[in-house]
């Protein structure tokens, strides 16, 4: 799980896809953090992929960089303890603007049941499930 903390954190952005509906919806995500043993993203609750999430916790994440790939497949589940929030915020100060441990919109959810399939044009795919 720490390879796949660190590609991510190294793309700096990764594309999260969840579903509304029978429609498929992607995004830029930039927020990663190890908590606790856990592989953990950041959004806020008044947002559509939140409310997306909590219908339908199953996601993909796809990031890439340097010629290799990365897709993560699993379920997010929503940690509520201000301790979560407050470690990833620790890890993007930035979002303090916007953000708080405290307040009611700061969501941190982890991955649950994931796999993490690493790709490139030349290498076999390699799988890392946590």
């Amino acid at each position: 799980m720490e390879e796949v903390y660190e590609f991510l954190k190294n793309c700096g952005t990764y594309y999260l896809a969840t579903v509304e509906g029978d429609q498929p919806r992607v995004r830029p995500f930039g927020t990663v953090d190890i908590f606790e043993g856990k592989l953990y993203i950041q959004t806020g609750k008044s947002k559509a992929v939140s409310r997306q999430i909590q219908a339908n916790p199953k996601v993909e994440i796809c990031a890439y960089a340097d010629g290799r790939w990365l897709r993560v497949t699993g379920r997010l589940i929503r940690d509520d303890r201000v301790e979560a929030k407050k470690h990833m915020l620790d890890n993007y100060p930035d979002l303090k603007a916007m953000y708080s441990p405290e307040d009611d919109n700061t969501e941190v959810l982890y991955f649950e049941d994931a796999t993490a399939t690493f790709y490139s044009f030349t290498d076999e795919p390699r799988v890392i499930k946590f």
